[in-house]
């Protein structure tokens, strides 16, 4: 059973929290990781891409010359695909980039992800961080004192101040329980969690 320390956010030690072993001490496999990290980025693609077929380009109503007798190759349509200006043979059309991942795979990654950033000692318990006001230089006084580089920060819940002071900030990116996914976890090399988050997260994964 892993117990970190808790700190506030001056680096203070505030207390020991203990994290649910089957959420951050899970073995961890690249190949479940990359799988649904593919697919994550996969669903995220627009595919919008679209190449018109000879039914799609305009012109080529008319035959080009008469079929036989020019010394010409015969020849239908202007738009053919041979034809500069022609249509696109098997050119790219608007489709769907989603492949389905099992649900139990997705939640192995997540405690997996976690999981490897608490083994590397990348992983810092917050107490809370707490603002007077949205600017952007209380927030990276706070991040400077508890050493955050690239780092993702887990709230209990949408903070507009920790939000607002936090989107500048270059490395920077908050989320909550309900949004967390791999891609952004496997993404920052820290993981912050305020004390509020373990206990949704771990409900979320268990």
């Amino acid at each position: 059973m892993a117990v970190v320390k808790v700190y506030d956010q001056n680096k203070t030690e505030q207390g020991e929290c203990t994290l649910a072993p089957e959420v951050f001490e899970v073995a961890v496999k690249p190949e479940i990781l990359h799988l649904v990290v593919r697919a994550q980025l996969a669903a995220k693609r627009a595919g919008t891409h679209n190449a018109k077929t000879r039914a799609q380009v305009s012109g080529g109503g008319n035959k080009p010359w008469r079929q036989k007798g020019t010394g010409h190759a015969r020849s239908g349509s202007n738009r053919s695909p041979v034809w500069r200006g022609g249509a696109i043979v098997f050119g790219p059309q608007p489709r769907s980039y989603d492949f389905k991942v099992n649900k139990k795979i997705r939640s192995l990654a997540m405690r997996m992800a976690l999981s490897s950033r608490l083994a590397s000692d990348n992983l810092i318990v917050v107490k809370n961080i707490d603002l007077a006001e949205p600017k952007t230089k209380l927030f990276a006084e706070v991040a400077g004192k508890l050493g955050l580089g690239k780092a993702l920060i887990v709230a209990p819940e949408e903070s507009r101040n920790l939000a607002l002071s936090s989107r500048n900030v270059p490395g920077i990116t908050l989320t909550t329980p309900d949004q967390l996914s791999v891609y952004e976890i496997l993404k920052h090399k820290q993981l912050v969690l305020l004390e509020g988050a373990v206990e949704p997260v771990e409900t979320r994964l268990k």
